[in-house]
């Protein structure tokens, strides 16, 4: 059943959450132990390019991913605990989300992803990869796997606009995501969407059409976040050699607000914002008071009385 949202609700409720919805389907609180499977991108290997795409950091866009160097089950052994130390929580997610988590040999991924989905106490498998590394064998496996526990899979797409993916050097066009999409929910996967909003030169219309696109899709997640410009990237010699604009959180809360007044009301809304490592971040800074953000984007949509799907026609 498609969620109604309306202004008579809390201001937690004007959107489909992703706490609400774990709740939905597991009873229960439910928290991601990020993992990293050891494996690369072929947009850094010299298969599709090999810079990576501009944004993205040394470790592949998991910084806060686990140790490589430790198999799949000590790095749970010693995520959980963490988590365990400050909130009594007894399931949880085993996110695998450094890099490419689908581009390695199919007796690797098997390996690894069953390790990760036999831990008695992990309760679905999400899964971060390019929609250009998901061939039949892989897709085979990814449906095998979703018969044990569900398997979530989370696609880059960014920008649905040709001349920025091309300026952040995504490396496939829009094309592939769409049939990828297709290929996933097929076989019953749930598929989560990236989307950044602030890439250079893109307009409020042009973020607008990407949620309006992916609308048309048949996704069940999507994470929002702003464009983090993070020491050590390519964007970051760009930005200091001719700076573009960057958003102040008054700005990105009033994008953010539009983009979740079209946003199709039964899509699960996994992230509002992000907070790239401390050390690292050059802009924007604010992004680190992550709480604040949330709280004033929380007003924001009570004061406009703005919920998801408004201003959806679908």
């Amino acid at each position: 059943m498609t969620p109604v949202f309306s202004q008579s609700q809390p201001d937690k409720e004007r959107y489909s959450s992703l706490n609400l919805h774990l709740h939905h389907l597991f009873g229960e609180k439910v928290y991601k132990v990020t993992l990293n499977g050891g494996m690369t991108c072929p947009n850094r290997d010299g298969h599709v390019g090999t810079g990576g795409c501009i944004f993205c950091s040394a470790m592949g866009s998991g910084d806060f991913a686990g140790n490589a160097a430790l198999s799949i089950t000590e790095q749970l052994r010693e995520g959980k605990a963490k988590i365990k130390e400050k909130r009594p929580v007894r399931r949880f997610i085993a996110y695998f989300q450094a890099f490419t988590n689908t581009y390695a040999p199919v007796d690797y991924l098997e390996k690894v992803f069953t390790e990760a989905i036999n831990d008695p106490d992990v309760c679905a498998l999400s899964i971060a990869t390019r929609p250009d590394c998901l061939p039949p064998a892989v897709l085979e496996l990814l449906d095998r796997l979703n018969q044990i526990k569900p398997v979530w899979v989370e696609l880059g797409l960014q920008t649905i606009h040709p001349q920025t993916a091309r300026f952040i050097r995504r490396g496939y066009p829009l094309e592939v995501f769409d049939e990828a999409v297709r290929q996933l929910r097929k076989r019953g996967i749930t598929v989560i969407v990236h989307v950044i909003l602030f890439l250079p030169n893109e307009t409020k219309e042009m973020m607008l059409d990407t949620i309006n696109h992916l609308n048309t899709l048949d996704i069940q997640g999507i994470k929002l976040q702003l464009l983090h410009i993070l020491k050590g990237t390519d964007l970051a010699a760009v930005y200091e050699k001719s700076p573009f604009h960057i958003p102040d959180m008054k700005e990105y809360i009033e994008i953010l607000g539009a983009c979740i007044a079209k946003l199709r009301p039964d899509i699960v809304i996994h992230r509002l914002t992000g907070d790239g490592p401390k050390e690292l971040l050059i802009a924007p800074l604010w992004t680190s008071a992550k709480r604040t953000v949330l709280n004033r984007f929380h007003q924001y949509l009570k004061q406009q009385d703005i919920w998801q799907g408004k201003d959806y026609h679908g």
